[in-house]
């Protein structure tokens, strides 16, 4: 008779589990070289028609993310972006 098959899981290196990162954060969010989480700029989707120019001129490009939603944020992508 062979060895009971419970006997392989003692042979194998026991690894602590991956953690995944959330695939709706790593399209929305990077993370710059300082730690810190860049975001698009919310409010530009449609309606362009009715908002300053000002306000089309300072949503351009990304944004730092605040503290508080920063800190939600970070638990997603475990390993950064």
């Amino acid at each position: 008779m062979g060895m009971p098959a419970r006997h392989y899981l003692y042979l194998k290196e026991i690894k602590m589990p991956k953690l995944k990162t959330i695939s709706g954060v790593k399209k929305r969010f990077r993370s710059n070289a300082a730690g810190k989480i860049l975001m698009g700029q919310a409010g530009k989707r449609h309606g362009m028609r009715k908002r300053t120019n000002q306000f089309l001129r300072d949503a351009r490009g990304t944004s730092i993310m605040e503290t508080v939603d920063f800190k939600r944020i970070r638990r997603l992508m475990p390993y950064g972006c």
